[in-house]
Parts: structure tokens; C-alpha cells; sequence
């Protein structure tokens, strides 16, 4: 794992972790990074120094990753349960349903599913109410 510190377009810096250098190239080509502050997709690395211990023998102390889910991911966690238990799921179809809607096609209601940067940013600019949800993805469980 590798963490970043990555800055935006307007100046927003934020840190993400990455599986490699190559997962984060991978992830900025094909458009999946977003700014945290602002949404937006022009996503760079920022200039950082590297972490030296001060000493060869000094461990740094890892996090571990059974400890209690902190105040946003409990909030955060609530907010998906909400949003699954009082919207549809439609899937890739959001954009699609979206529009639909705004337009009067179908009737409106409240729904959640995944959309393309590019199509989002086209309903936003077409004044379609719509908004990023700031889910952690869920662990796929055996």
C-alpha cells in the first residue's frame, strides 16, 4: 500500500491510499479519482517527501485494521443503510432514470446507482438534481 497526498485542480489537497504506483495510474486514466473537497476529476499527485525513520532500528507503528470504525464511518455507514432502505437502486441506469425523471417522464422518486464522471457532469450542467454519495465500498464477505 501507498498513500498520496493528491491535489486538485483548485488547489484541494487530500491524501488516499493505493494498492501500487500503477493502481494509481491505472485509477487517474480511466477518470475514478475525485477530488474530496470539490468532485472534481482533474486529480494529481502532489509533490511529497518521502518518510524516513530517523533511525534504521525505529518501527513505525502500522494502523490496525480491526479497530473500532470511527464517528464518519459509523455516520457514514448509517447514511448508506438510510439511502438503501429508502431509494431504488437502478444501477448503471442512474443517469438515465435521472434524466427521466427531470424531465417528467417518470414519476419521481428517490433513487441511488452508479454513473460514469461524464455523465454525471452532463446532469449537473443540464440543472438535474443530483449529488455524489460518499459511500465506503462494501467488503466482499465469503
Amino acid at each position: 500500500m501507498i498513500r498520496y497526498t493528491l491535489v486538485c485542480d483548485n488547489d484541494h489537497q487530500f491524501e488516499s491510499w493505493f494498492q501500487s504506483s500503477a493502481a494509481f495510474d491505472s485509477l487517474a486514466a480511466a477518470g475514478h479519482l475525485a477530488c474530496t473537497h470539490c468532485g472534481s476529476a482533474d486529480v494529481k499527485r502532489a509533490l511529497m517527501a518521502p518518510s524516513v525513520p530517523a533511525k534504521s532500528n525505529t518501527k513505525t507503528a502500522t494502523p490496525s485494521l480491526s479497530t473500532a470504525p470511527s464517528e464518519m464511518e459509523t455516520a457514514l455507514s448509517k447514511l448508506r443503510k438510510d439511502v438503501e432502505a429508502n431509494s431504488d437502486y437502478v444501477g448503471m441506469e442512474f443517469a438515465k432514470e435521472a434524466r427521466k425523471m427531470h424531465d417528467g417522464e417518470t414519476p419521481e422518486r428517490a433513487i441511488f446507482g452508479e454513473a460514469k464522471l461524464d455523465d454525471a457532469k452532463k446532469l449537473i450542467e443540464d440543472g438535474v438534481p443530483v449529488a455524489p454519495l460518499p459511500f465506503i465500498p462494501k467488503r466482499k464477505t465469503n
